[in-house]
């Protein structure tokens, strides 16, 4: 017979009755918080509350019925305080139905009118029950948990089955998960039966308590009807929890799923920012690749044509003095222009080797840059340290010229701006890259309060070095000096030939 352990078995009766409904309430507040796949946070607030409030009302009775066990009279505050969140909690099981069945446009809280509409209803009909005539003075405490159960828990469980009734539909018609629908249904069985369950209640004057009641219950089928609860409580606990559990599994998909799409997104982003990139670098390639084509060009006919009028023009001069014989005027007037066909000749020999030195396809980078050298330390005064390591080898022709034209932009630079005569140079060669260092100790800049027209320069040596692929890095600071480092690959599978005027 149930209790032949003494008070034991409702103590645990009572306490698993307890902890379900209020692990259920936790669960569904914390899945409040969360995105609104399993419901709308405005649905799931109402059942956590009725939840916790409703596991705690179950040990509050536990520990009034240890205390009647033992004769403790703890007086009518704690029943009376047992009684309101009873109430309270059985209210938010009606919100929490009529806010799952509401329509979404709704622009009032209807579960909260409701809600505490049935409060207020269950209030008066307790004051009424004891201002009508009786024959005999009716229980307050008894008739009020009765009333609870009748008026808040008989509906507040009818519509939680209906609202997961109606919840497991929208989930089929959804698509989601088919367990999530069926845990539902399962869940809306078992608010189902709660609610019939409800009717059984403990004995009172208040009409049908004198004849459904707990105590008949247990004659009738020897359980008590908080065995019934109780099972109940964790059949629905389980399945709202289980529909918690696919919930998230579901939402994890999802987040996968997101985090993938957002990787695709970025991979191809990326992928169209190499491809601009790439872009971006074969047209300034080109354009390099013009530059210098054009530069051989105008220095070709300067060479080949402009030369050789001043040439032709000297010795006209020359041929000239021959026919005036000893003319002291016109002699001295044939020497001076002699005087300045030579110096314009000079002038036009350093601008075809400004343009295009012929050192560099020639001889190569190395020649190319010591005649440059050579020609800035007797112009200029600047001395300069080259240092060349590695295995010295030619280069494609594009990359030489690159290298060299950053080289010619240092070198004027240091020469206007460094204010300092000397400067150190070293040039690596590696297997499969070069590498050149620049380095002087003048005083130096600051990058963002460059001038334009030295702007312009140093831009132009960005963009030399990225058309063949390489990188540049130019730090300076003022009264430290400037240091520039360039690498280039060298790998001549990946650079491609340069058009007819730049081959060695």
């Amino acid at each position: 017979m149930f209790g032949s352990n003494g008070h034991l078995d409702y103590i645990v009766i009572y306490h698993l009755y307890g902890l379900s409904f209020f692990s259920m309430g936790l669960a569904m507040a914390l899945e409040a918080g969360r995105s609104p796949l399993l419901a709308e946070a405005r649905i799931l607030r109402p059942l956590a509350v009725f939840g916790i409030l409703h596991g705690f009302h179950e040990w509050i009775e536990l520990y009034i019925l240890q205390a009647g066990w033992e004769d403790i009279d703890l007086g009518k505050p704690l029943q009376i305080f047992r009684l309101c969140i009873l109430a309270i909690s059985l209210a938010s099981l009606i919100a929490y139905g009529v806010q799952a069945l509401r329509p979404k446009d709704r622009l009032f809280s209807l579960d909260v009118s409701i809600g505490g509409g049935m409060i207020v209803l269950y209030i008066l009909a307790i004051l009424l029950s004891h201002l009508l005539p009786w024959e005999r003075h009716p229980n307050c405490l008894r008739c009020a948990d009765a009333m609870a159960r009748y008026m808040l828990a008989l509906p507040g469980g009818f519509l939680a089955a209906v609202a997961l009734r109606y919840q497991s539909r929208e989930a089929k018609r959804q698509e989601k998960a088919p367990a999530l629908a069926i845990c539902f249904t399962y869940a809306a069985w078992g608010f189902g039966l709660y609610s019939l369950s409800q009717i059984f209640v403990s004995p009172a004057e208040l009409w049908p308590a004198p004849w459904l009641n707990s105590l008949n219950f247990l004659d009738w089928t020897g359980v008590p009807i908080q065995v019934v609860r109780s099972a109940l409580a964790i059949f629905i606990t389980y399945h709202l929890i289980r529909a918690t559990q696919i919930v998230d599994r579901e939402r994890q998909h999802q987040l996968l799923a997101a985090e993938q799409e957002r990787l695709l997104a970025l991979e191809k982003a990326q992928a169209e920012t190499e491809k601009r990139r790439q872009l971006r670098r074969q047209l300034l390639r080109h354009v390099v690749l013009a530059q210098e084509e054009e530069r051989t060009r105008i220095s070709r006919e300067l060479h080949d044509e402009t030369a050789q009028i001043l040439t032709a023009a000297s010795l006209n001069m020359g041929a000239l003095r021959q026919i005036l014989g000893n003319s002291p005027p016109a002699l001295e007037l044939l020497d001076n222009s002699q005087g300045l066909c030579k110096e314009m000749s000079l002038i036009l020999h350093r601008l075809v080797h400004d343009l295009r030195p012929a050192q560099l396809d020639g001889l190569g980078l190395v020649p190319a840059i010591s005649h440059l050298l050579d020609i800035n330390r007797q112009q200029h005064n600047l001395s300069v340290q080259l240092t060349v390591s590695g295995r010295e080898q030619r280069l494609d022709p594009l990359v030489e010229t690159v290298l060299y034209r950053v080289i010619q932009e240092a070198l004027t630079n240091i020469v206007r701006h460094a204010q300092i005569d000397h400067a150190t140079m070293e040039l690596h060669f590696a297997s499969s890259q070069v590498t050149l260092q620049i380095h002087d100790t003048g005083v130096g800049f600051d990058q963002d309060l460059l001038p334009a027209d030295r702007g312009m320069g140093l831009a132009g040596m960005h963009e030399r070095v990225e058309a063949v692929g390489g990188q540049i890095q130019i730090d300076s600071t003022p009264g430290s000096g400037t240091f520039i480092d360039v690498t280039i690959p060298i790998a001549r599978s990946t650079i491609p030939s340069p058009p007819e005027g730049l081959t060695p």
